[in-house]
């Protein structure tokens, strides 16, 4: 049957619709998937009473993350991730001032009813967290550091993990302190390459860095 330019004009815009209707029916799909994804991995942003800072899981034990200068809480999301799958509740802290991660450590034994306490901090985040544990030796259970940029002494008798990459100019102080400081269970890490703190982590030493991490917490986990 012959149709008409009006009915073929009319069949071309009927098309139209029926794929602007099938293509705004897989839209959404595909935003929603992605929105569930970042949900999965992103912490909770919560207030210490201090500063802001982002939660991680709902585990028996604790950890508080404290960042590097040029970083920020979040900057620990693939590592406090793996942390709290262990079944760990894990602070990451914005304020990396000793007051802002002991506010961090109050708000995990007050809020949460946590006993059983880690720290891990890089580079000004780790001392951040030397300063505080010098002038508060029994706060944590351990200590997990990299890079640490100066000797900090005073840090009392609980087990310590220093790690740093060999050819950057602080590695000499995380062996020095592994060497000096107080208690049996201290141990220094020394990484191939250059890469400070945090930086670990986008090189082939992240797994080996991460493995290291989650069996010294396992290991001396109270």
């Amino acid at each position: 049957m012959r149709r008409t330019p009006s009915c073929l004009f009319a069949v071309l815009i009927c098309t139209l619709l029926l794929g602007a209707a099938c293509g705004s029916d897989s839209g959404p799909a595909e935003t929603g998937e992605g929105d569930t994804a970042a949900t999965t991995t992103a912490g909770e942003r919560i207030d210490t009473d201090v500063g802001e800072a982002l939660l991680w899981g709902d585990g028996d034990s604790g950890v508080v993350l404290a960042h590097g200068a040029a970083f920020d809480a979040e900057s620990w999301t693939d590592q406090a991730t793996q942390i709290a799958a262990e079944g760990t509740t894990v602070v990451a802290v914005e304020d990396i001032s000793p007051e802002g991660i002991e506010a961090a450590v109050t708000y995990l034994k007050d809020e949460r009813g946590i006993a059983g306490l880690a720290l891990i901090g890089a580079s000004a985040g780790a001392d951040g967290i030397l300063d505080l544990v010098s002038q508060q030796p029994d706060l944590p259970d351990q200590l997990i550091v990299l890079s640490p940029n100066s000797v900090v002494d005073g840090l009392g008798v609980s087990p310590k993990l220093f790690i740093a990459s060999e050819d950057e100019p602080v590695a000499d102080v995380s062996t020095e302190m592994a060497d000096t400081a107080e208690g049996d269970d201290n141990e220094a890490i020394i990484l191939p390459g250059s890469a400070h703190a945090q930086n670990i982590f986008d090189t082939d030493q992240a797994e080996p860095t991460m493995t290291a991490i989650l069996d010294r917490l396992n290991e001396f986990a109270n």
